[in-house]
């Protein structure tokens, strides 16, 4: 029986009642921290390695607490002590190891890996600051570093480290470990996070994330996503990358020799998946250790190769697919980029007449999407729409040389956190009408049962009275930041980016302000809320971030309109704001152009909590529609084959709609007297400009389309029991995108983890 009375007086000789907040998470931390490492880690022959530049894990501790089973009895005792979990919580950092939807999938697979028994560890780099650490000022999106790794840590250094060989010197790497526990499952896996014990803070500009890009030894890990807008850039992403990759193929090597692989037969002992192109240099860098360390010859060596790496696609934007100058490469790498030669000689030798399938192309860049469609054995999409505009489209050519190894992994999300985590209330509520198998087997269609009860209806609308009670008290606590709980929470959070279309939005909420004016009061008040960050180099996404946060200021100032419309943008968006936006939000905006989102997960972590969507047909977006039906949905826009053929075609006018009279006024108010009285100018204009002469991802296409579907959005709104059954039937319904179910399915499509089989033929011949 836990008794963190108990605990607390051994440990500070004072009673929990007594103990500060930062005491009792330490207290939690170590408590965590022993009963993980007196599980065993999930063993078999073969291993999975999933590496991946971004593992956005969130805070660990409720989570952990969930997986072991303690949450309950922790959060009673802290309770009956006047505590708080969630106030104890807030002593934690957030770990800065992750920045978007590929990093916090990457956290949810690793949950997920361990619950279901597999024997596979995530694999990346020990990040110091992460991407930055948001915070705006003068309506700007201004950059300081995100620091994480202060005492007390979940971290543990290990004694393994390898030689990292590059062309101009060489260095040791140090391995630290996050345990991964499975969900009451008994056992565990790790995430691996490289790092070098020379890296030091004070080479950042202070008050700054400008750090001087040259010195390798201090900057390796500093941050994800080092600035590379300019040449020194570029080098320090390829350092940082082939670190990653040669610290993972050594490990996983390692290990596969310890467990009895004589290296020839290293396929049955490994299986690596990359998670998006930044991890591909591990292809030539296991040809390199098989070649030079191994006494392998090269030929067997991209063999074995073949067999062992897989690769995830998570993009369809042509610019997202990674490219580096092939001299880059050669600077930082030279041995690595002389085996690239080698791959692209024999990939020309066999396509010689298909020049957008090399490996190095006519201007001497190196795709490194190709590498690993060529020299793995399996590519993956990542929602069923996304893999066949892949197959369709952006990766066609390949798509006709391996048909058979092209295969569709729908993202999931894991309902630990999302839900049971997240929204105890909801959780607690659904125990007591459909059991709890679900927390395991994800399967929520129980719940239809009730969907005309009126008893239930009115429950899970109480339940999400409390969810945005709760978002309101975080945000004016932790950001002064004051919102109404009675309005509609309608919430866009994720990475800003024109294809994603927060201008979009944006360009509804000038509508609905002038609406208002004009005199038509929505029947109950919105609150519009915005979360995300903008890349440092990408001056559009600065701009539209400007947009929000001066139109934000704008309506707060209006008498006449703020106490019917409000909009908020949730400054430094990360894990630990998701976990109070999803289950407080009523509408999720998951509105990005038609054929350009691969999948999204925040649409299925909307829709787990019961908000409604409003969507167009892309990304996982899709099968949503296809699960909870047209009538629980609200579809609007363009069709992703309409878009891809007006690209083709370029067939694409913004100033046909920007003359169009229900639209000019809106896009005319960016640089109206009122918005220039408070905004930047040369933000405004230039987004304006861009809006109305190019609009690459047409936000204009759609716009009126997107503001009656809005508008009927906030009319259904009022029908509070057909309103409920439709968020009821959205729950009911989310448990198709468990990461479970992915997971399972990668095993036994991909992975094999439990048979040791390859998917490739051993007797592969190359030419």
């Amino acid at each position: 029986m836990l008794n963190l009375n108990e605990i607390a007086k051994e440990k500070f000789n004072k009673t929990l009642e007594e103990s500060t907040n930062q005491e009792i998470y330490k207290l939690l931390l170590d408590l965590v921290q022993d009963k993980a490492k007196d599980q065993p880690i999930n063993e078999s022959k073969k291993k999975l390695y999933y590496v991946s530049a971004e593992f956005l894990i969130g805070k660990l501790l409720s989570n952990n607490l969930l997986n072991l089973g303690l949450y309950q009895e922790v959060e009673n005792q802290l309770a009956a002590s006047g505590k708080s979990l969630a106030e104890v919580e807030e002593a934690e950092q957030e770990p800065s190891l992750g920045n978007g939807g590929l990093g916090r999938l990457a956290a949810c697979f690793l949950d997920s890996i361990a619950t279901l028994g597999l024997n596979g560890d995530g694999v990346g780099l020990n990040y110091h600051f992460g991407l930055f650490k948001q915070i705006f000022k003068d309506h700007q999106q201004n950059y300081a570093p995100d620091e994480w790794l202060a005492e007390p840590t979940w971290l543990t250094k290990s004694d393994i480290s390898f030689e990292v060989p590059f062309g101009k010197f060489t260095l040791t790497s140090s391995l630290y470990d996050l345990e991964v526990l499975g969900f009451q499952q008994g056992k565990r896996n790790r995430l691996r996070l490289f790092d070098l014990d020379t890296v030091s803070s004070d080479i950042i500009e202070e008050g700054t994330i400008t750090f001087d890009k040259t010195n390798i030894e201090e900057n390796l890990t500093l941050f994800l996503y080092p600035d590379d807008s300019d040449r020194n850039g570029n080098l320090l992403r390829i350092y940082q990358q082939y670190f990653m990759v040669s610290n993972a193929a050594q490990l996983a090597i390692a290990e596969a020799i310890e467990r009895g692989s004589n290296v020839h037969d290293l396929a049955d002992y490994v299986v690596i998946q990359i998670n998006d192109t930044h991890p591909t240099f591990i292809i030539p860098e296991l040809i390199r250790l098989l070649t030079t360390q191994h006494v392998v010859s090269y030929d067997e060596a991209v063999i074995i190769v073949r067999n062992i790496v897989a690769f995830t696609n998570h993009t369809i934007l042509a610019e997202a697919l990674e490219k580096w100058p092939l001299d880059d490469v050669k600077e930082v790498v030279p041995e690595i980029a002389t085996i690239i030669e080698k791959l692209d000689v024999e990939i020309k030798e066999q396509f010689a007449d298909k020049p957008n399938v090399h490996v190095i192309d006519e201007n001497n860049i190196v795709h490194m999407a190709h590498i690993a469609i060529h020299f793995g054995f399996s590519t993956n999409g990542v929602a069923a729409l996304h893999t066949e505009i892949l197959k369709e489209t952006e990766l066609k050519p390949f798509y006709e040389l391996y048909p058979e190894e092209f295969s569709n992994k729908t993202n999931g999300i894991t309902f630990r956190r999302w839900i049971m985590a997240a929204n105890p209330e909801l959780t607690a509520y659904l125990d007591e009408k459909i059991g709890t198998d679900w927390h395991l087997d994800a399967d929520l269609t129980g719940l239809l049962e009730f969907q005309k009860d009126e008893k239930v209806l009115q429950e899970l609308k109480d339940i999400k009275n409390i969810k945005k009670a709760q978002l309101a008290e975080h945000l004016e606590r932790t950001q002064d930041i004051k919102i109404n709980p009675n309005s509609i929470i309608d919430v866009q959070i994720k990475r800003i980016h024109e294809y994603k279309r927060q201008q979009m939005l944006a360009l509804y909420v000038i509508y609905k302000y002038l609406d208002i004016k004009a005199g038509n009061i929505p029947a109950t008040p919105i609150t519009i809320i915005f979360g995300g960050k903008a890349a440092p180099a990408y001056t559009i996404a600065q701009d539209i971030i400007h947009l929000i946060l001066t139109l934000s200021e704008l309506i707060e100032n209006d008498a006449d309109v703020k106490d019917h419309l409000q909009l908020v943008f949730v400054e430094n968006y990360n894990v630990g704001e998701a976990e109070y936006l999803f289950p407080a939000a009523d509408i999720s905006e998951q509105i990005s152009l038609a054929s350009k989102e691969a999948s999204g997960t925040g649409n299925m972590k909307f829709m787990l909590n019961g908000a409604l969507t409003v969507a167009t047909l892309d990304g996982a977006n899709v099968e949503i529609a296809e699960l909870v039906g047209n009538d629980n949905i609200y579809l609007f826009g363009r069709s992703s084959d309409e878009i891809v053929h007006l690209y083709e075609t370029n067939g694409y006018n913004p100033q046909y709609y920007y003359n169009k009279r229900q639209i000019q006024p809106i896009v005319d108010f960016i640089v109206g007297d009122e918005m220039m009285a408070l905004g930047n100018e040369a933000n405004l204009t230039r987004l304006y400009n861009d809006i109305k002469n190019k609009d690459w991802f047409m936000a204009l296409i759609d716009l009126i389309e997107f503001i009656q579907i809005k508008d009927l959005m906030f009319e259904d709104y009022e029908d509070q029991a057909v309103w409920q059954e439709k968020s009821l039937i959205n729950i009911a319904k989310a448990g198709f995108f468990s990461a479970d179910r992915t997971i399972e399915e990668y095993n036994n499509e991909i992975w094999h983890l439990t048979d040791g089989s390859s998917k490739k033929d051993s007797d592969i011949t190359l030419n």
